[in-house]
Order: structure tokens, then sequence, then C-alpha cells
């Protein structure tokens, strides 16, 4: 049991008390269930919740496929207008709160709405100072809308190996070229990765508690070929393996040099049940 957890449950039994809890969120990772209060009913449907997963079947064609212009406009606006009470999350919720926070032990949380072939919508939950390793999203687009929190993300796109002449063929280590390295700060637009450019290898570190909604098509298989890879960031002059990386500067662009890794320790989350309102399928 995580440091997060034991002060988890320790609020929940105080909590307890006062005997007003309408709706949770379970824990499944503990043998004791953790819950996370919500101080007001939770809807059974959200409108809008609703219209982004039907907008969601409609864009969403299958591995292999990115989404028109449109349908990328069409589902940004939908997310742009979500609210947390759209997935049953408020402010006032004690986790968005925290009185203090001990450093090393924060953990993601990950609870997964709906998930298909086609598509999967997902809210990561990171306390503060946790991070989400930076990592790839091979064939894939995914819609990052932040619900609540300030996080810093930094997020690259491997350059293009032909315009690069010092990019050796036998190096462990890649160019990429930095798409983004800053704060962001609900409520903030939808940001879009594409499965080679709008920065599709990113890191997420929580500033604060935040609330994270993904909308990722296809999602996550291993057995089709999408797993996750890791990355370290190489600094100019040596990598691991004792070779010289140059450094690589323009007028428009900054580079960095990005090594594959193993599955970090950070990267390992506490999956949750989503217990917020349903998405209502009328497919089955």
């Amino acid at each position: 049991m995580t440091v997060e957890t034991a002060r988890l449950m320790d609020q929940i039994r105080r909590s307890d008390a006062v005997g007003h809890v309408e709706k949770v969120i379970k824990k499944k990772r503990c043998r004791r269930k953790a819950r996370i209060l919500l101080k007001r009913p939770v809807p059974v449907v959200s409108a809008t919740l609703q219209r982004l997963y039907q907008s969601c079947r409609e864009v969403f064609k299958g591995p292999g496929t990115v989404p028109s212009p449109g349908d990328v406009q069409k589902l940004c606006h939908i997310l742009d207008g979500m609210k947390p009470e759209d997935v049953g999350l408020s402010r006032d919720l004690q986790f968005f709160n925290p009185k203090d926070v001990v450093e090393g032990s924060s953990r993601v949380s990950c609870a997964t709405i709906y998930q298909c072939e086609n598509f999967s919508l997902c809210i990561f939950f990171l306390p503060a100072t946790a991070v989400i390793p930076l990592h790839n999203h091979p064939e894939m687009t995914v819609f990052t809308k932040l619900l609540l929190g300030t996080m810093h993300v930094k997020a690259y796109d491997w350059a293009n190996p032909l315009n690069c002449d010092k990019l050796a063929s036998s190096s462990r280590s890649r160019l990429a070229r930095i798409k983004a390295n800053r704060r962001f700060k609900a409520p903030c637009d939808t940001s879009v990765l594409y499965p080679t450019s709008g920065g599709n290898i990113h890191e997420f570190t929580a500033v604060t508690p935040c609330a994270v909604l993904d909308v990722m098509g296809p999602p996550y298989s291993k057995d089709d070929g999408r797993d996750s890879s890791y990355y370290k960031e190489t600094q100019c002059g040596v990598s691991s393996n004792g070779e010289e990386l140059a450094k690589v500067e323009d007028d428009e662009d900054c580079y960095g040099w990005l090594e594959e890794i193993e599955m970090p320790k950070e990267s390992d989350m506490d999956r949750i049940e989503y217990l917020g309102p349903r998405v209502l399928d009328f497919t089955t």
C-alpha cells in the first residue's frame, strides 16, 4: 500500500462520520478498497460526455486511419467545452485540495470511461509532483483535455533523418524536435497529437493535482503492435553507449536526442473503476 493510499483511507474514515456520500470511485489496487468521495450526486448520464462518445464512434474508423481536419475540429469543440462535472469530478474533491504533499509518494491513477477497438476514453489522476514519463503513441491520434489542475508538458516529434546528416544509423539515440515545453492550467484548449506530428512523444508533470481526459484512437494494443515505448533525454555530448552526439539547432526549431529505455517505475499506474456518468452504448 502506497503512502498516498494510506493517507486517502485515513481521510475516508474521518469523512464517513459526516454520512452524506452519494457516489464513489473505488480503487481496485488495494485489498481494502479506498474511495475518493464526491460531495454531490453524480448524474446517470452527461449530455456532453454522451455527445463526445457518439462523435468518437463516428470519427474513429479503426487502426491505420487518422481523423480528417473537420473531424478533429468537431472533437476539439466538444472537449473544449467539457467541465469536470461532465465526468463526475469536482474542484472541491479533497484530492485536488491536499493540505500537504509528500515528496516521492505520488502515484498516477487511471480510470477508463469506455474502450472499444477503435477508441478509448480515459481519465488520469496525477497528484502534485507525479510524472507520466516520456512515452510515445504508435499509429495513434490522441486528444488531451486538462480538466483540473496545472501541468507541465514536454513533447517531441521525431526529426526527419533525411534532413539531418548528423543522425548516425547506428546510434541508440534519435534526434527529435521539441513540439511543446510549457505549463498548462485548466481550463485550457484541447491538444491533439498525431501518429507522426503534434508531439507524439510526451511527458506530463503535475505542478498541482491534475485530472486529464484522454481520447485515444485507436487505443494501445500490444497484440496489434501499438505498445508504448519509453524514452529518456540524452544531453548533447555523449550517449549512454559512448557515442558523441552533436548539438543541433536552426532558426525556427529546438531539438533534443532521445534514447529508448525500459519501462520506468514511474509509468506503473493504479487502475481504478470509473463510476461517473455513464455513456449509453446502443450498438450492443
